[in-house]
């Protein structure tokens, strides 16, 4: 459906056509207005009059339709074509959702195109309006904006992630860390998180490369040092993620090498016990042969003499592991 719809001029909000073509055209021959128009999750039937007055590349109108795009930056004859991935993280449930946002950009027109519930269209939009220096630049000054606030955005869901890392991470080296616990399910699928996280970084590094330097399309020159600003914060994301994948292995592979140890603890403590009751074991079972000549058996001293053998073996036993530290 469409959100909002409207022409700039002078970087102020202006009353224009309800018809698209009537909107454009007005735009158009002003010369310093722009028409910007924002659909939410649009039906094809919906967005097909969007592409029929404006001129939309077929194959950008399929990728804007069924979304799920890796971010992008398509050059087209009569627009550009941009796709990023806005994210929300969700702290108490340690999960992070990723939408779509795909920006077209052409002569004198707009079009930003929403999937998913992650919306940094609304703010960018009103805080747009309250700058008119920065919107009069034109549809370029969109762009950046939109970058700028999905960008910004990545930076406060990695600290969040950082934050939780950190918590997890003093769960794993606690002193009773892993009793009834699955950490290493909980890591696995905090892992899972930050590459969900990384689909969205990692890729859109390209687009905003391409934005900094000259010769493209519908981008106004004076913005190639803002889309820098941005292309640096969008570095430190992907810095950033890098890092907390990095520290999420060691993570995992200390808490696997802890309980390989905890492991080796329990079967030494195992084996202790183990030969400790072999020994009474062997005697008991010694003198539990039916024999008839067997020494001590007719030694009033015998039953109590072979009970203080046993538990004069089981001390000097249980003294030597617990020196070497088994016990």
């Amino acid at each position: 459906m469409i959100v909002d719809c409207a022409i700039y001029r002078d970087g102020c909000r202006t009353e224009g056509p309800a018809d698209f073509s009537d909107a454009l055209d007005e735009a158009r021959a002003r010369g310093d207005a722009f028409l910007w128009i924002g659909l939410h999750e649009p039906t094809e039937k919906e967005f097909e009059l969007v592409t029929s007055e404006f001129g939309l590349h077929p194959l950008a109108v399929e990728d804007a339709l069924r979304a799920h795009q890796r971010p992008k930056l398509e050059v087209y004859d009569d627009s550009l074509f941009l796709v990023l991935k806005p994210v929300q993280y969700d702290d108490k449930a340690g999960t992070v959702t990723a939408g779509e946002l795909m920006v077209f950009v052409g002569d004198s027109f707009v079009v930003t195109v929403r999937h998913g519930g992650a919306n940094p269209l609304s703010t960018v939009r009103d805080r747009l309006e309250k700058t008119p220096e920065v919107l009069q630049h034109g549809p370029t000054a969109v762009m950046y904006a939109v970058s700028d606030a999905v960008v910004d955005h990545y930076l406060d869901v990695a600290d969040a992630l950082h934050g939780d890392l950190e918590g997890l991470e003093t769960e794993v080296f606690a002193p009773n860390a892993g009793a009834g616990q699955n950490t290493a399910g909980r890591i696995y699928a905090f892992k899972r998180e930050v590459m969900e996280f990384r689909r969205s970084t990692g890729p859109l590094g390209e687009p905003m490369e391409r934005l900094t330097g000259a010769g493209v399309p519908f981008v106004h020159e004076g913005s190639r040092p803002f889309f820098r600003d941005v292309s640096d914060h969008l570095t430190r994301v992907n810095e950033h993620v890098e890092g907390l994948d990095r520290l999420l292995s060691d993570i995992l592979s200390a808490h696997l090498a802890q309980m390989g140890v905890r492991q080796n603890d329990d079967m030494r403590k195992i084996s202790a016990w183990a030969a400790m009751a072999a020994v009474p074991t062997m005697i008991a079972g010694i003198y539990g042969m039916n024999f008839e000549h067997m020494p001590e058996l007719e030694q009033p001293w015998g039953y109590p003499g072979v009970v203080a053998l046993m538990g004069g073996v089981i001390a000097v036993l249980y003294r030597w592991f617990k020196r070497r530290g088994w016990l």
